[in-house]
């Protein structure tokens, strides 16, 4: 038991000085450490360059395209001012006296397309903020509504989606992005109705007790670490804002079930290939090759000038580091806890629950080491890259789609990851400027008790009817 006592010591440290925003750059490998260290049975160094380090560059080796393609799409969504209108458009649509729908749709849209969640926080917020201000809404009930419409169902949910989250598992499971995409909508509609009914009541109970919007941030703009949106720019027109968002889902789609099934892809078998197979890398070129046409049709609408898409491209590129790093040393550190011995007691546990249906097995990994990690992303790829091989084989002995694992699993990611100490959560308040006190709890409903709640819907129909 001292071994799984470490697990947990480690974790609580990782959480709590990633609470008090700490960088999980430098957290990662000296919680890791640390619990290498009190286990006792692995020597150090080796644990650190051999393991952590391996994994970490294991990581990046697998995903450094999709963050680097997706992070270079949402600087110039940004930059262009697309995001910024296809909020203001959604606004206008749906009126304002709809303010949280508003703002979850402006989230929805452009969260779908693959535009970072960071991107979108920062697009969005000027005119959350606006819209919060001029309808009386108490300012922290900005970052729960954000999330709803970025952290959660448009991230794990919706088939198509080119979030990090949803392509993860196509290569462990041999899908694409696409899988089970009835099941996906109807976790996606959970998500969704929840999240309006707790933030509608949220609402309603403020106006009840005569809270308002409180004490206003500077209308201008709002900055943190060196990323500004200003909110007097103008803006393009609505068809060209959302015309890379609609190609994005199209080109995906045809990449994925027209044109790369047609190729002749027998070298991969070969051993300078990986000795791999289509079904395993189909997503993940999918998803490369869409994003790059969406990037050239992005250039071509909206940039004449090719210093301003200098600027914007390297600005991109290098905002995609940081979120890849950071992923990928919460990765490097799952992958140290589960070479320590206490992970065999936590892996036969998990491995052991419902050995008949290896979907519940699955959703309680995964919700567990993204817990562990504060990562959606750095959980599931621990979780699959463990466990991924055997809950493949144990749904194919009983009868069950891969799709259904994908789905499953891409949805467990994003439960118990927001527990505090998630990167991307402390980053919400920041920007927003509310504290966990103030916004945590409208967070924690809307990203973990609904997604959860999801999470179940979906097993329970995936174990009843199959795959759909």
């Amino acid at each position: 038991m001292w071994g799984v006592a470490v697990i947990v010591l480690s974790l609580l440290l990782l959480i709590y000085f990633a609470y008090r925003d700490f960088s999980v750059l430098v957290l990662a490998p000296l919680c890791a450490l640390i619990a290498v260290f009190l286990d006792g049975h692995l020597p150090l160094l080796a644990t650190y360059t051999q393991i952590f380090m391996g994994s970490v560059g294991q990581f990046v080796k697998d995903y450094f395209p999709i963050f680097l393609l997706g992070a270079i799409f949402g600087k110039l969504m940004e930059e262009s001012g697309a995001a910024a209108k296809i909020a203001d458009w959604v606004v206008r649509t749906v009126g304002i006296e709809h303010t949280t729908l508003a703002i979850v749709l402006s989230c929805s849209i452009l969260t779908y397309s693959g535009v970072s969640l960071f991107v979108v926080v920062f697009a969005v917020f000027p005119m959350a903020r606006s819209l919060f201000r001029g309808a009386n809404i108490p300012r922290r009930l900005i970052p729960g509504t954000i999330a709803l419409g970025s952290f959660t169902y448009t991230m794990t949910s919706l088939p198509g989606t080119v979030q990090i989250h949803n392509q993860i598992p196509m290569q462990f499971f041999r899908t694409n992005s696409f899988a089970a995409p009835g099941l996906g909508c109807i976790g996606g509609g959970i998500m969704f109705l929840l999240g309006m009914w707790w933030l509608n009541s949220r609402v309603a109970q403020a106006r009840r007790m005569g809270e308002g919007f409180g004490p206003s941030i500077p209308a201008d703009a709002v900055s943190i670490e060196g990323a500004c949106v200003n909110e007097t720019r103008v803006l393009p027109s609505a068809w060209s804002a959302f015309l890379p968002i609609v190609c994005a889902v199209i080109f995906n789609m045809l990449f994925s079930f027209v044109v790369i099934p047609q190729w002749e892809t027998a070298y991969l078998a070969e051993e300078q290939f990986g000795k791999t197979e289509l079904s395993r890398v189909i997503g993940i070129w999918s998803t490369i090759l869409s994003l790059s046409v969406t990037l050239v049709i992005t250039i071509l609408i909206h940039f004449r000038s090719i210093d301003k898409l200098k600027l914007s491209i390297s600005a991109g590129a290098k905002s995609s580091l940081l979120p890849l790093f950071n992923t990928a040393s919460e990765y490097g550190y799952g992958s140290t806890i589960k070479s320590l011995a206490g992970f065999v007691i936590v892996q036969k546990f998990v491995t052991g629950i419902a050995p008949g249906n290896p979907l519940i097995s699955e959703a309680i990994t995964v919700n567990t080491l993204s817990a562990i990690t504060g990562s959606a992303s750095g959980g599931l790829s621990i979780a699959l890259k463990t466990f991924g091989e055997t809950y493949y084989e144990r749904a194919l002995e009983v009868g069950i789609d891969p799709q259904l694992l994908h789905r499953v699993a891409s949805m467990s990611c994003g439960g118990l990851d927001s527990l505090p100490h998630n990167g991307a959560v402390i980053t919400l308040l920041l920007i927003c400027g509310v504290t966990h006190r103030q916004g945590y709890k409208d967070i924690a409903a809307i990203t973990i008790l609904f997604p959860l709640l999801a999470t179940i819907t979906v097993v329970v129909l995936g174990t009843a009817f199959g795959s759909f």
